[in-house]
């Protein structure tokens, strides 16, 4: 089975579990003084206004399977406005004919904000390359680590990342986000990119799909110690705050809107989700999805409208205890 393939089915196999999220309680008021009229869900990243806190992450792309995914995915985004991202388009580059099952979702969505994605050690060309393919508004570069440790065919060479990144953040004219794969971010992590001036981040952090455990799933002989490796996606959001030069986004086991507004509260600038989308689209058509998005909607509204905020933009201000 192709590899991309064996991703989407363990990732589907994956139980949504309790994570750190569920240590999160925000401080109930009794008068929100707030009116559900004046909820207004817009937020601005990139320089520019989306209608809603959350988008699609990266996840899927380089086979026949994954690009009727991206296809599907890609109608939900359009229908929503909302952002999308490719899974890795590194598999295009080496083999061109795949281009296709990401170049669906620009086919899908030509006036959509599409965020490429590549891995961490690519060289500038590549990006540019990407970029270009796709007509792509932002590039995501994910570093994994942990994932090419456990995958039975990964990368053992880790030298030149933060090098490497740095000279595609010079090279590129779109923005520039720089994404774990659900093993969080720590301070230093923040600080060493703050320091090749990368502005805007993507925790992902643990709590959603754990790819150690996927990758085991590949495995002969298991590498079980990663499988509980990283920060939480909480845990990272908290690294971030004193960072205030960084636009934070949160991804990782973010399971329902009440995750959406904690992330948000914590002091993210948008949600992106990923396990949440794949799942949706595996089990409800595409119409029933779209249904499911607008409750989705409804009760990120209704959550606000109960801690008395009226804007995307006021909910760092909201208050929450957190019990690690």
């Amino acid at each position: 089975m192709n590899r991309k393939d064996d991703h989407i089915q363990f990732a589907l196999a994956q139980p949504s579990t309790r994570n750190d999220f569920d240590k999160v309680r925000l401080i109930h008021h009794a008068f929100p003084e707030t009116n559900i009229a004046d909820i207004d869900l817009r937020t601005t990243l990139f320089d520019r206004t989306f209608p809603y806190p959350f988008y699609i992450n990266a996840m899927t792309g380089g086979s026949e399977q994954a690009g009727k995914l991206n296809q599907r995915f890609a109608r939900l985004a359009k229908h929503f406005q909302i952002p999308m991202a490719t899974g890795s388009v590194s598999a295009a580059i080496k083999d061109s004919s795949l281009l296709k099952t990401f170049s669906v979702i620009r086919d899908v969505y030509p006036e959509g904000f599409v965020i490429a994605n590549l891995g961490a050690g690519h060289p500038i060309e590549n990006a540019l390359k990407v970029i270009d393919l796709l007509k792509a508004n932002a590039l995501q570069i994910h570093v994994n680590a942990v994932q090419e440790i456990v995958m039975p065919e990964g990368d053992k060479d880790f030298q030149g990342w933060l090098a490497s990144i740095e000279t595609i953040r010079r090279g590129i004219h779109v923005p520039l986000i720089v994404k774990e794969v659900g093993f969080g971010m720590s301070a230093k992590t923040f600080s060493q990119l703050t320091a090749i001036g990368v502005r805007y981040v993507d925790v992902a952090g643990k709590g959603g799909t754990n790819f150690s455990k996927i990758e085991n799933n590949r495995r002969q002989e298991t590498l079980a110690s990663f499988d509980d490796w990283g920060q939480s996606t909480v845990e990272s959001l908290l690294a971030a705050k004193p960072f205030t030069n960084l636009h934070v986004i949160a991804s990782g086991g973010i399971r329902q809107p009440m995750d959406v507004i904690k992330s948000l509260v914590l002091g993210a600038k948008m949600v992106g989700l990923s396990g949440y989308f794949l799942h949706l689209i595996n089990q409800h058509t595409d119409d029933e999805a779209m249904t499911k998005i607008n409750s989705f909607i409804d009760e990120l509204k209704l959550i606000m409208l109960l801690l008395g905020k009226s804007t995307i933009a006021s909910l760092p201000n909201a208050e929450y205890t957190y019990t690690p």
